[in-house]
């Protein structure tokens, strides 16, 4: 075995951030820190794009394709590692795209040409399936009534790299040029080795001191044949439930990780920022995830417990439109003070509605949550690749693109919301005992 302090305990019912002891507080910790590298790697260039866009002389149409590539290659990642959990377990996966995630993010210093960059960027965005493991995990470790926050927290605290790779990557890249190692022009590809070596790091860390299960590793405990039969694919692909929540979270999570990408460019262009000053500002975006996500999941809880699976359904559908009016009064933003204020409200409404969604995917089907859980969250990526069109086009301004954006997510809502009307059962509405909060 992996860890000679592997036993059979339990899921855990508790979720104790400040603790460290036991495999499953341990898997917690590690799963996060690990997700939150990948975030500050997969973004690292984004707030470096302004010196690069100049140095490869690219186009509006040119930076909107890189920022779908970014988020493409993660769909078809997603659905495949979600599988790969059922089967290999979230350790061995992680450790495996931990080391081929690597790879690109140190190499595309190299890139010389807009193709050589596109290609790379493509690439590197199979490092965002490391969110499915660390939903997978999560859920393997702790009980059906705290899931969802634990899920939330983890996520959250990991989503935040994408927030401090925006901070911090244009002060490493500064860092290498004071040092003299680079100039100014060049300095993002040598910064772009930071975040890989950590990944490698990472990779070393993941494999030696997690498990599978509080049992064990799936290599050294009996699994239900049963089970392994019932959890397959395409079980997950029958339910409704999960198409639901893939659209919802391409309206959530898709819009986050497209924020990601263009708002320190849409900093610089629209409201004059300096590079710094606009990473500083994408960086708060993403820092609202040290709370917010885990906001949702714990609410979303508390919303279960009281009103069974509606509660938390509704309780999307109005994060989702809440989300969607924030986004419409960002667009019209005037100033830059108060464009800081409306991107704080809509960023507050819409991790919460992350964390609310995969409070949600535990449930959906026990014996697939890998494939539940690729399935939705290769949704968020679809959503951010369709709307990174609107970033692209010659005709559309940003801030038009964002307003087309904060309709479409209102829209979302009022879908997510009218669909659980229609199908919820009456027993759940309210519910004390609600079958459907036991894992299905």
């Amino acid at each position: 075995m992996n860890m000679a302090t592997a036993t059979t305990e339990q899921p855990l019912s508790k979720l104790n951030i400040f603790s460290g002891k036991g495999v499953q507080m341990r898997a917690f910790h590690i799963t996060w820190l690990t997700f939150f590298f990948c975030f500050f790697g997969w973004f690292g260039i984004a707030p470096l794009m302004p010196l690069v866009r100049e140095q490869l002389h690219l186009d509006k149409g040119q930076v909107g394709n890189i920022i779908i590539a970014s988020v493409s290659a993660t769909i078809l990642a997603r659905l495949l590692v979600g599988r790969l959990c059922d089967s290999l377990g979230p350790r061995l996966t992680y450790s495996m795209l931990l080391v081929v995630g690597a790879i690109p993010v140190m190499l595309i210093g190299l890139s010389d040409s807009y193709e050589s960059f596109l290609l790379f960027r493509f690439v590197i965005g199979i490092i965002g399936a490391s969110f499915v493991i660390t939903q997978f995990h999560t859920s393997m470790m702790f009980a059906p009534n705290v899931v969802g926050t634990a899920n939330a927290v983890a996520g959250g605290w990991g989503n935040l790299g994408g927030g401090i790779a925006n901070i911090v990557m244009p002060l490493v890249a500064g860092a290498f040029v004071s040092l003299g190692y680079v100039d100014k022009a060049n300095s993002w590809r040598l910064a772009m080795v930071v975040p890989g070596v950590i990944l490698l790091i990472m990779a070393v860390v993941y494999y030696k001191f997690t498990v599978d299960t509080p049992r064990g590793n799936f290599s050294d405990i009996q699994r239900d044949t049963t089970a392994k039969k019932k959890g397959t694919f395409a079980v997950a692909l029958k339910d409704y439930r999960t198409w639901i929540l893939a659209l919802a979270y391409g309206a959530c999570f898709g819009i986050e990780i497209t924020v990601d990408n263009v708002a320190s460019i849409y900093f610089v262009d629209h409201y004059k920022a300096t590079l710094v000053m606009a990473g500083l500002l994408a960086g708060i975006f993403g820092f609202m995830n040290i709370f917010a996500r885990g906001l949702g999941g714990y609410v979303s809880d508390i919303a279960g417990r009281a009103y069974g699976m509606s509660g938390k359904w509704y309780l999307l559908g109005i994060l989702l439109l809440l989300e969607g009016l924030g986004i419409a009064y960002f667009s019209q933003a005037a100033t830059l003070t108060l464009a800081i204020m409306t991107m704080l409200l809509f960023a507050l409404f819409l991790k919460m509605a992350n964390g609310c969604t995969y409070s949600i995917v535990p449930f959906v089907n026990k014996q697939a949550i890998g494939s539940v859980s690729g399935i939705v969250g290769a949704g968020g990526n679809l959503g951010a690749m369709l709307v990174g069109f609107l970033f692209k086009s010659e005709n559309i301004s940003y801030s038009t693109a964002f307003l087309y954006i904060g309709i479409g997510v209102a829209a979302t809502g009022a879908i997510v919301f009218l669909s659980r009307l229609l199908t919820a059962k009456t027993s759940d509405i309210p519910a004390v005992v609600d079958t459907e909060l036991q894992p299905a």
